[in-house]
């Protein structure tokens, strides 16, 4: 095997796997070794690996034949069924990072941060040094680091230690939300508790709208009510609207008071719709300008990186008010279209107005059929008085359209065996 020597595990996660003819197949999220006890070397015995569709898989460490220079390489043969974790096994990034820990010649207590593997001379791959971050002191946010042989480390094997989640928070903010997600998901449900708890509000929004329901409920429901609230006010008003639907009327009710009253009203207002029409899956904070902006404006706005592509497709012209229930609606302005006029032009002079908007009684058959036939990422919904209420757009649609449950397969769900190794 072709490697870099010593290989430091935290570094892995988000690495690209290929296979022998350069073809990528998936991502790194963990390690997975065999911890045996305080007076046995821990192996590894593998890769955890997120393939198409956000599946996991194992990457027998007898399968990978190189790690170097940011990614890894594999024989191509691999097992796609999906990992199931053994009670004998311990996964590096999810368990074994912020354990508390003793270095037994100086006596210094921390927390790991880091986990160092190499090859033995039996060509078998060991944990072989431990990075080891003391609590900060005083004025120090970080405490002094260390990094030691293994067995100069007690509380490693021993799963009850306190464990705290500074480094796995670290890990999971370098992630896409989504497979940020998959690997919360995976966590026993006190380690994901305690994620959850150290994740910032916003970033903590990202990752519920990426969870199944009932991963949704069960952090929600152990946060106290304010921050729960404060999570909600920044996650998108339909995806909110949804996870309150889904709490007991009491605690839904507490949470909606508890709420900031714009953003209480929006998540109301989509709650009011019937399920999966066109007005409870839309979204209510589209681009929304009025006609005396120019393309400039329309372009500046677009450009906001915190917009998803969907939403930033179009942008809605209407007359004052401009939030949502706006004054009447005058039409939409494709991208493409804003691209090819001047900066200087009024935005009205590119309006598309031929297209009928959605009416928020729309079925989610409805708004696939309109999306469909015109070719459209998404499109206004409008009231009978012509205001413009929000916009549906593809993704909106798709969480509608799949399966109840495709998240939890995407999480990675299954009842199939574990890989055999």
């Amino acid at each position: 095997m072709s490697t870099t020597g010593r290989v430091y595990i935290a570094r892995l996660v988000g690495l690209p796997v290929f296979d022998p003819i350069g073809e990528q197949v998936g991502k790194v999220r963990d390690v997975v070794a065999s911890v045996r006890g305080e007076g046995s070397q821990p192996r590894v015995l593998g890769l955890v690996a997120e393939v198409f569709g956000r599946r996991r898989i194992f990457v027998p460490m007898t399968r990978v034949t190189a790690i170097d220079a940011g990614q890894v390489y594999t024989t191509g043969l691999l097992n796609m069924r999906r990992f199931e974790q053994r009670a004998t096994e311990t996964l590096v990034i999810a368990q074994m990072l912020d354990r508390s820990v003793r270095i037994a010649d100086t006596g210094v207590e921390g927390a790991v941060y880091d986990v160092g593997m190499e090859q033995a001379r039996n060509r078998d791959w060991v944990i072989s040094r431990v990075a080891v971050q003391e609590a900060g002191k005083g004025l120090r946010r970080r405490g002094q680091t260390h990094v030691v042989e293994w067995r100069d480390v007690t509380g490693l094997h021993r799963s009850d230690q306190t464990q705290g989640a500074t480094q796995l928070v670290a890990a999971l903010n370098e992630m896409r939300p989504a497979d940020a997600a998959s690997m919360i998901h995976e966590l026993p449900a006190e380690r994901r508790t305690a994620v959850a708890a150290a994740l910032d509000d916003e970033r903590l929004a990202d990752v519920l709208e990426e969870l199944p329901e009932e991963d949704q409920v069960e952090i929600l429901g152990r946060l106290d009510s304010e921050r729960a609230a404060d999570v909600l006010e920044e996650m998108s008003p339909d995806d909110a609207a949804d996870l309150i639907a889904e709490l007991p009327p009491e605690t839904a009710a507490t949470l909606l008071e508890l709420m900031e009253p714009e953003e209480a009203e929006d998540v109301r207002r989509l709650m009011s719709y019937t399920a999966d029409s066109a007005g409870a899956m839309m979204t209510p904070e589209p681009v929304i300008l009025g006609p005396d902006a120019t393309i400039a404006d329309a372009l500046a706005h677009i450009r906001n990186p915190e917009l998803t592509p969907s939403v930033a497709a179009l942008v809605y012209v209407c007359r004052p008010p401009l939030e949502t229930p706006t004054g009447r609606f005058l039409g939409v302005a494709h991208i493409q279209r804003l691209l090819r006029e001047p900066p200087s032009t009024l935005v009205a002079g590119a309006l598309d107005d031929s297209l009928e908007p959605l009416r928020p009684e729309m079925t989610k058959d409805d708004v696939a059929a309109h999306l469909a036939t015109y070719n459209l990422v998404a499109a206004p919904v409008v009231d009978e008085a012509g205001r413009l209420l929000g916009c549906v757009t593809v993704d909106d649609l798709l969480d509608h359209m799949l399966p109840e449950n495709w998240r939890d397969r995407a999480a990675g769900r299954g009842t199939g065996r574990g890989t055999p190794r």
